[in-house]
């Protein structure tokens, strides 16, 4: 695999998994302060999950009053239909990646500004409206780092995958002032050059979709000169016009460790992300919600305007506020 070369004009807009020009490739996934030991050659760079903020509270292992598959069917069955009126929504998405100094200050930033929306012909389209040029040091996006940005930091778990991943519940929690189910969530099996989701998700009891997720994408690739290290990441969901989570803030900051060998010297890299989705608008209705057998689709919803805040008083997990997070 070829690194990029730093001195070439700055890459097309759309770009992902994060590039040590002269090292390794790093992905980034997003995760709070992570540091990493770079004891060993070939260490897995964030097996851990992110910590988790203030507002959740004790996991108490009591088994629900329904059945654990009961629940993992009824979630799963939510976010496929989550999944499906995704498609008739339009959002704003901010990429925000900072590599870090000694100090943990950024000393150089790649920011791009995405609004995702419907053409005059009713297709889905995206179109930047903010790309400064990129000052990152060293480092480079590609295609696969957006690939996990628009794909994997947003994770829905539907039905269809469901059959893919071991669902462990662990018990319940609150977050905020949101009644949760706990579950661990990891592949039954790696296929080659397909990526998963490992970690935690918190479901909400009362509409059972997803409101938390915490962990990483997988597999790390660990060979010598290939390296593709993937961070942790912690993604917060709000709901929108009171029937969906919608995934609106994602963060991650990781210290990367790339082993020495084949010529490379051993380096560490610091790394920050954020990833920010606001001003959704509901541009069509084509979807029927049916739950327990009733249709309870709101045919009479109107799209959000501009300016309108979608988030609800108490329906979203405690998210930093924008003046916590500076960088």
């Amino acid at each position: 695999m070829l690194f990029p070369d730093p001195t070439s004009p700055h890459p097309p807009l759309r770009v992902p998994f994060l590039r040590r020009a002269g090292l390794r490739r790093a992905t980034l996934a997003l995760p709070a302060m992570l540091l990493l030991c770079a004891a060993t050659a070939h260490a897995q760079a964030s097996a851990a999950s992110m910590p988790l903020d203030e507002g959740f509270g004790p996991l108490d292992p009591t088994q629900p009053t329904m059945s654990v598959a009961q629940i993992v069917q009824e979630f799963t069955a939510k976010e496929t239909l989550f999944d499906q009126a995704l498609n008739d929504y339009t959002w704003t998405r901010a990429v925000r990646v900072q590599t870090l100094d000694e100090d943990g200050n950024p000393d150089g930033q790649y920011y791009q500004v995405t609004d995702i929306y419907y053409t005059p012909e009713n297709r889905r389209a995206e179109r930047v409206v903010d790309a400064p040029s990129s000052s990152l040091k060293d480092i480079m996006m590609t295609e696969k780092d957006f690939s996990d940005i628009e794909e994997r930091l947003p994770f829905v778990l539907t039905s269809k995958d469901a059959g893919l991943y071991d669902i462990t519940y662990l018990g319940q929690q609150k977050v905020d002032q949101i009644d949760t189910w706990v579950f661990d969530v990891k592949p039954k099996a790696l296929e080659k050059n397909k990526r998963y989701f490992q970690g935690r998700i918190w479901v909400d009891q009362k509409e059972h979709q997803i409101v938390v997720t915490n962990g990483k994408n997988v597999p790390d690739d660990l060979r010598p000169g290939h390296e593709d290290l993937t961070l942790p990441f912690i993604t917060y969901r709000t709901m929108v016009d009171g029937k969906y989570w919608f995934p609106t803030y994602t963060k991650g900051e990781a210290v990367l460790h790339f082993a020495g060998g084949h010529g490379y010297l051993s380096q560490n890299a610091h790394m920050r992300e954020t990833v920010k989705y606001t001003n959704y608008h509901q541009f069509r209705t084509s979807i029927r919600v049916i739950y327990n057998g009733q249709d309870i689709t709101d045919n009479n919803a109107q799209p959000n305007q501009p300016g309108a805040q979608p988030n609800q008083p108490g329906t979203q997990p405690q998210q930093p506020p924008p003046s916590s997070n500076p960088h």
